[in-house]
């Protein structure tokens, strides 16, 4: 069964080899269930360097990239105030209902895909967010839009000092 080299001859090995004669593979399983590509590097990268960069922003960066560490979910959103691409709040998508729910920040605490405006796209290399012509949520968005009349304000006003009378 060995030719001069030492190599095994596989044109005159036998071939017969029944799926019986193979026993059962009992290792550690080799076979992942297929999972929902995560963005949670991209959203990250996005508020490091676009949204929330530099010094003054640390602090609430740190706690939103906390947040997002400590969250099961594989696909987060960026909620911007308007085109002006102002950084809102992270939410998380559900894939089968497509419901966005806020994790962290300022904003209505669900959103449903009819209350979506305009859906944006991070580009990594050019470090900006660019528009998406479509009004379809999908696993690839990264951020979004809502129309301002979504937006309220349920803060209350501080009360206007009075002048004091001299």
């Amino acid at each position: 069964m060995a030719n001069q080299n030492g190599e095994k001859d596989w044109e005159n090995a036998s071939t017969a080899s029944s799926p019986t004669s193979i026993p059962e593979y009992t290792g550690p399983k080799l076979y992942k269930e297929p999972s929902f590509k995560s963005n949670k590097f991209i959203i990250h990268n996005a508020i490091s360097r676009c949204c929330l960069a530099g010094k003054v922003n640390a602090l609430q960066k740190n706690k939103i990239v906390e947040e997002m560490e400590k969250c099961q979910a594989n696909h987060f959103l960026i909620l911007f105030r308007d085109s002006s691409c102002q950084f809102q709040a992270v939410y998380t998508m559900n894939p089968e209902t497509e419901e966005m729910m806020r994790l962290t920040g300022i904003g209505p605490r669900v959103i449903s895909p009819a209350m979506v405006e305009s859906i944006y796209k991070y580009s990594s290399d050019r470090k900006q967010f660019t528009t998406i012509p479509s009004k379809t949520m999908s696993m690839s968005v990264d951020a979004f839009t809502i129309p301002g009349h979504l937006w309220q304000s349920k803060r209350p006003g501080t009360p206007k000092k009075l002048g004091n009378p001299k």
